[in-house]
């Protein structure tokens, strides 16, 4: 966590030149966070090293949602060339860790994450790449790519892909809105007493709006309860008129995503050398497993049980071993 080159001259050029510069956190991609400290103020400083990352969709994003009265950082400067951005300063309490601190302000803290994602349903969507099919595709086969082989599984892609596309459908229809993508606890700021602040957006596309609900609620970083979803789903549709699809299409993406995001901490382990990520794979299984069970996921399903046992859905480290 050492400061790129570039950190002191862009600081400087944005009026932080005597701030010092101290390590705040990396996170699953090549993004480094670090904070700038001068007297009684701070900045988050970004380090999105090209060509590996690129700032500019955040900063895109962070623009929008501040512009539609979410609480995004509000930009101080950035370097694209360097890919430096300097951000306001959320502080370090997250909603992760409050909830986990005081269980009883569980409900009422997803209740104000509910609220954002209604009010999200209330604008047009931004200018984003729309979430569709393709995309879809692409990122459920991060299961057959990364997770099955490294359990030495075979699998018939044709057979994987034809069982999506099947219920793909129920997702491509209705309401388009902003989609956050990752959208939990872990990246939900506590910038007020039940005030939380946004990160972490830049993946944004313009997508269903039961995604982000997925992704709140079938969090792949902490166990979040059955009672606590069901009540902040009828939180949601309380306050937003849902069509009659509604539940297969947040089942739909929620196998969808969970299965992305067991190939993903597959990849991180295997390609990027991070073994605390497959330990998260058996809570997705879970919520996976439980996806997998509406009947708008039967043809998906069904794949599931002749490709992958049960006994076979865990930790792909551990059971690599075995």
């Amino acid at each position: 966590m050492t400061p790129p080159a570039a950190a002191a001259a862009f600081l400087a050029a944005n009026g932080w030149g005597s701030a010092d510069i101290l390590p705040v956190a990396g996170d699953a991609s090549f993004r480094r966070y670090f904070r700038a400290v001068e007297s009684l103020r701070s900045a988050i400083l970004m380090d999105a090293p090209p060509p590996h990352e690129d700032p500019r969709p955040f900063l895109q994003m962070a623009r929008w949602l501040t512009a539609n009265g979410f609480a995004a950082p509000e930009i101080h400067g950035e370097d694209l060339e360097h890919g430096l951005v300097l951000l306001q300063d959320f502080g370090d309490i997250r909603m992760r860790e409050t909830v986990d601190a005081e269980p009883a302000r569980e409900l009422a803290l997803y209740g104000a994450a509910i609220d954002i994602l209604v009010s999200l349903r209330t604008h047009d969507a931004a200018p984003l790449a729309p979430y569709d099919r393709t995309v879809l595709h692409r990122e459920a086969n991060l299961l057959t790519e990364w997770y099955c082989p490294a359990l030495g599984i075979a699998v018939d892609q044709a057979t994987y892909a034809a069982a999506w596309d099947a219920v793909f459908d129920q997702v491509l229809v209705g309401p388009q809105v902003t989609v956050l993508r990752d959208f939990h606890a872990e990246n939900l700021m506590l910038i007020g007493p039940d005030t939380l602040g946004l990160l972490d957006f830049q993946d944004a596309l313009a997508g269903h709006p039961a995604y982000d609900l997925v992704s709140l609620l079938q969090d792949a970083r902490r166990d979040v309860g059955e009672d606590v979803e069901a009540a902040m789903l009828a939180r949601y549709k309380a306050a937003v008129r849902t069509d009659a699809g509604f539940d297969a299409a947040y089942h739909v993406l929620g196998a969808q995503r969970n299965a992305k995001i067991v190939g993903i901490f597959t990849r991180l382990w295997q390609r990027d050398g991070k073994p605390r990520y497959p330990t998260l794979c058996p809570r997705v299984w879970r919520y996976l497993n439980r996806d997998l069970a509406h009947p708008a996921l039967a043809p998906v399903k069904a794949w599931f049980d002749s490709a992958i046992p049960l006994e076979l859905r865990g930790d792909p480290l551990a059971l690599s071993s075995c």
